[in-house]
Formats: C-alpha cells, structure tokens, sequence
C-alpha cells in the first residue's frame, strides 16, 4: 500500500529518518485547530517505556479553503510542538510533527488526518521489515495513563491473532479545567456511549464494541490487508473498526485507559465534541435509542435462524419492529442465500452477522425509533439497562460506567 505523502509527492524531509530497528508501536495523533497538543504530546512523554520503541506522528492539518486566521494558528502549533519535540526527543520515544496545510477540500478532515498519519507508520514498520507492528490512534486533546505504552505492547504480545482493539476510555467527570455544565453534559453522553454497547451485548449482538478514535490500535499487517483508514469527516472511527471486528479475536485493553477531552466543537458533524455543544444548548437532557428496541433485537437474536424454514409463521412470530425492518432489507432473500452457501451452523452464524452486522444494528434502531418508540430519556434507559443485565459481569469498565450512573 503506498503511502498517501508519497503516492501524492507530499513527503516531507523533516520525517525521513530511518526508524528505530525495536520500533514496535507508532501513534498517530491528528492535530486541527488546537489549543493544547503539547498536553497531549507531555501526556505521552510521561509514559513509562514498554519493550521495544515508540514513534509519535502528530499531523497538524488544515483544507485548501482554509481561512488565514486558522493556517497561522495551525502554523503557531507545528512550531511550537516541532520545538516541543526537538527537546523532548529521546532514544527509544521519538515525536515527529508534520503540517499539512492544502488538503483537498472535498476529503480534509479526522477522517484523512488519520489516513495519513497511519499510512506514514506503515511506511515506517515496512523499512524496518516490522509488518506487525502497532498503530495506535490518539487524539490532540487526549491524555493518558503512564502504563499506556507497556499496556498496549503486552496485549498484542499476549494475543498475537488479534488484528486491533479498542482501549479503555473514561472521559473526566470533574476537575478544574471546564465549567460543571460540560462535565454534566459529557457524564450524560458518555452513559449513552455506554448504553448503546451494553444494550446491544444483552440483546445478543455478538459485534458490539466501542469505537471510539483516541483509543483503538491495529496492527500494520492487518491495517494494509483491510484497506487502511478511511477519508471520512466524522464516524471514521466506527466504520474503521467494523471492518476488524468480523474477523474475530477482537478485544479491549483495560489495564491502562485514555482520557479524551469533553469540551464541546464545531468541527465535526457528529461524535462527543458535536454532542457536548448541544447538551449544553437544550438544556442538559439526552435522549437515547428505547430499550423496546433492544427487546426486540433480543427476540430476534435468540430464535434459532439456523433453522427457518417457514419464514411466514418467522415473521409472525417476531415483533413488529423486527419483521417490518427485515422484510424493508430483503432478509427473506438474504436468508436463503446464507443458507444455500453455507454447509453448518457455525459457517450460517459467521456468515449470518456479517449481513447484520453493526451498520445493520444501528440501521435498526434508527428505524424503530422513526416508526415505533420514541427516544427516552438516558438515566431511565440506563437504569433499564442495570436491571436487566449483570453488568458487574461485563469486560467493559463497569466500575466507571457506576460512577457515572451514581452522579445522578
């Protein structure tokens, strides 16, 4: 796969050195319009060194249709943070910094940010013959633990079939740094985050994982074999990791976590910065997808669809939600194909969630609540949700998914 900087003739000098032959893990961080990217970058300079060396790329980047005001802010950034790393520099943690400020309007964003950033730490495991080694996404106003890189290096050391996974996130619910509205308000969203996995984990969704940018990692190998990072301005995240999480051996890093910014932005159409801001301007109530919907994905999932054969008394059985959606998606079709080309059950499951997979969720609980139950509001669903699930039982960081309930 050839690097986005070089298929375009962008490379810049300033990164051309030949990597370190231990490089084993690259973050890439995208960095637009930012105020404080050298807390990020110290975050990471205070973690404590893993067994084998670590690169940071940091692309300051901005569109060609850029106003003047934010290509001198952008500019302001990558000196100060090119300085940052001229003295911070060591043997086995090494910054680079590139600024890349003429972006093809159509795809400028997150989303190409990322793209070139973790082609660049492909380009760079590929001259030191390292195809397995790790990409690390981060975000410009995230911190970390200090055990964030030796975390990171032992779990895919410890499961070398994973291709990625997600890491532990918790965003801050106090502190001295932002107004008591934006902790509220990123309490409330962070419950929603939360909600939807879980919800979706107790109706018997075998994909149901977070997703969230400044916290994933893959591996270089499996990053090339699925095409690499995608262009998109928002939810580039999401649909990066689903292309990972069918392959199986997917998981979550949680002996460490990242601790994203909950400040509000204008920058994205969608995801907590676009949330935050508008939490703060309804008046702090969110409203998430009904647990009727997840019910209903629950009847779905525990009927044995191996088996179908009289797909008329399927739907009758089924609630309303599910068949009415099914029947709009062609599943009656897509069934008898399934079942045509796969010879077991294991193969027909396999098969059966790649259609339904996470898009296809989402494409759901979208539709139900268009046609069949309104939104609700998120304390009554998340505490739906803690009656109905053990969710001390979940590998997903229930102790901080509590305190965020116990706010309220």
């Amino acid at each position: 796969m050839t690097p986005y900087l070089i298929e375009r003739g962008l490379y810049p000098p300033q990164i051309d050195t030949r990597p370190s032959p231990l490089l084993g893990i690259v973050v890439v961080i995208p960095c637009h319009e930012e105020d404080f990217l050298l807390l990020s970058l110290m975050s990471l300079r205070k973690c404590e060194r893993p067994k084998c060396d670590v690169e940071v790329i940091v692309v300051v980047n901005e569109s060609e249709d850029a106003s003047s005001a934010l290509r001198e802010k952008n500019q302001a950034t990558f000196e100060q943070a090119q300085r940052w790393a001229t003295a911070n520099n060591q043997g086995w943690l090494r910054f680079h910094v590139l600024h890349l400020d003429n972006l093809p309007r159509k795809h400028a964003g997150v989303g190409l940010a990322r793209k070139i950033g973790m082609d660049e730490a492909c380009y760079r495991f590929a001259k030191m013959g390292n195809q397995q080694g790790v990409i690390v996404c981060f975000d410009a106003d995230s911190r970390c633990e200090r055990n964030y890189f030796q975390a990171i290096h032992r779990y895919f050391t410890e499961n070398p079939k994973a291709h990625a996974c997600g890491i532990r996130f918790e965003h801050p619910l106090s502190g001295p740094d932002f107004g008591d509205e934006i902790y509220e308000a990123i309490t409330l969203y962070e419950l929603h985050l939360r909600y939807y996995v879980l919800a979706q984990r107790w109706a018997g969704i075998p994909h149901a994982w977070q997703t969230i940018g400044s916290s994933m990692a893959v591996r270089c190998d499996a990053y090339q074999q699925q095409g690499g990072m995608n262009r998109r301005q928002a939810g580039e995240d999401f649909y990066f990791l689903h292309k990972f999480i069918p392959l199986g051996g997917f998981g979550e890093i949680t002996e460490t976590k990242v601790i994203p910014s909950p400040r509000p932005s204008h920058r994205v159409p969608f995801g907590t910065g676009r949330a935050v801001g508008e939490l703060l301007k309804n008046g702090g109530k969110y409203l998430t997808y009904s647990p009727r919907s997840f019910e209903d994905l629950r009847s779905f999932t525990n009927y044995d669809l191996y088996r179908i054969t009289d797909i008329a008394a399927f739907y009758t059985y089924m609630p309303e939600s599910i068949s009415e959606f099914l029947r709009l998606n062609g599943f009656e079709k897509k069934l008898a194909e399934i079942q045509l080309n796969t010879s077991n059950e294991e193969a027909f499951r396999k098969r059966f969630w790649r259609w339904f997979d996470a898009f296809m969720v989402m494409k759901y609980v979208h539709f139900a609540r268009e046609h069949y139950y309104e939104d609700m509001d998120i304390m009554g669903a998340t505490k739906w949700l803690l009656n109905n699930f053990k969710i001390n039982a979940i590998n997903q960081t229930p102790p901080h998914y509590l305190t965020l309930l116990r706010k309220y």
